[in-house]
């Protein structure tokens, strides 16, 4: 009694786990997530020995990500099929590494409901139709701000972003990334998710120079 007990909870947890899977091409808007390359490579890249800490980098793009007023899909199943090594690979020049952007598809663009030509090339109409500011890039040594100046940063070089359609992530009190609200249809700024929109609010945030 106890065995059959145990299998069927089992298989109503398994049931229920299928029943709760994330559907590709079902989710709100974008978030297009900005890394800033020597920042990561500081906290994490190095330490991978990533191909991208050897390149003078500044915003990379992290990821294209769909996402629900709450939460997020992630590691949906679908039709299409994966991205060639030829594919990722065109990816190299704004996402650092091709192996970032078989993750980014693996975790992310297969929720999109896209074919992984569609997704590359949204992710890079996302990526180009934001100003990245130029001045960040001038840097010659490390220094520590206020996070709120990276986004004004932003604001100031994009007329159409506005405070609530973007925010920036700090770790290990480093500047981490830009975060910023697509509508799904046309990739315009929209307002974050309740779940998204929470600012750092570090007052002295390490801002590295590219290497």
């Amino acid at each position: 009694m106890r065995h059959i007990l145990s299998t069927l909870i089992a298989v109503l947890v398994w049931a229920g786990g299928a029943l709760a899977e994330d559907k590709a091409g079902e989710f709100d808007y974008y978030v297009m997530a900005l890394s800033w390359s020597p920042n990561w490579c500081a906290l994490e890249g190095d330490g991978r020995d990533s191909p991208q800490c050897d390149k003078p980098l500044g915003w990379v793009l992290h990821g294209l990500w769909p996402q629900y007023e709450r939460g997020y899909p992630e590691y949906c199943r679908t039709s299409a099929r994966d991205p060639s090594k030829r594919q990722t690979a065109a990816m190299v020049d704004i996402m650092g590494s091709s192996g970032s952007a078989w993750y980014q598809w693996k975790k992310h663009g297969r929720c999109s409901g896209l074919s992984p030509e569609a997704y590359f090339e949204q992710a890079r109409e996302a990526y180009d139709g934001v100003t990245r500011p130029a001045t960040l890039r001038k840097l010659t040594a490390p220094v520590t701000l206020p996070a709120r100046l990276i986004e004004e940063a932003f604001l100031n070089e994009n007329p159409g972003l506005f405070p609530d359609a973007l925010t920036v992530t700090c770790r290990d009190n480093r500047i981490q990334e830009v975060r910023i609200c697509l509508d799904r249809d046309d990739l315009t700024p929209r307002r974050c998710g309740a779940d998204v929109i929470r600012d750092c609010q570090a007052k002295s945030a390490i801002f590295d120079p590219i290497r």
